[in-house]
């Protein structure tokens, strides 16, 4: 299925980031995007009919993976929870929109982990 091959190289990328304790600017632009990304995905598939926590765990991957002091941390949750609340307040139902963006935010997040991994990966 597309959307599980989609979901696994995302995490795929994604796991293999690798922390910045010095945090570069362009590299914390880039995380705060992918964990509002993540927030977003995870709204609007709930809303299309996926009942599960696989992106709010994503999301908890991530910090565990940063492992960030505590005003960092509320930066990334705050950047998710706006990406959920966001489609949250746009979108009562599934409609064709919704599922076009969810397809756009997966790319996006595939996007933005690659850049991530290859500037500041191993």
């Amino acid at each position: 299925m597309r959307r599980t091959a989609l979901i696994t190289a995302f995490l795929a990328v994604f796991a293999a980031a690798v922390p910045a304790h010095a945090v570069d600017p362009l590299y914390e632009a880039k995380l705060l995007r992918l964990a509002e990304v993540i927030g977003s995905i995870h709204s609007l598939r709930n809303l299309c009919g996926e009942k599960s926590s696989q992106w709010r765990d994503r999301m908890d991957s991530l910090l565990l993976a940063e492992n960030p002091d505590p005003a960092r941390k509320a930066r990334l949750i705050a950047s998710f929870n706006r990406g959920y609340r966001t489609f949250n307040e746009t979108y009562s139902s599934c409609t064709s929109q919704a599922i076009a963006a969810i397809d756009r935010y997966q790319a996006e997040g595939m996007r933005l982990s690659s850049e991530i991994v290859s500037g500041y990966g191993n």
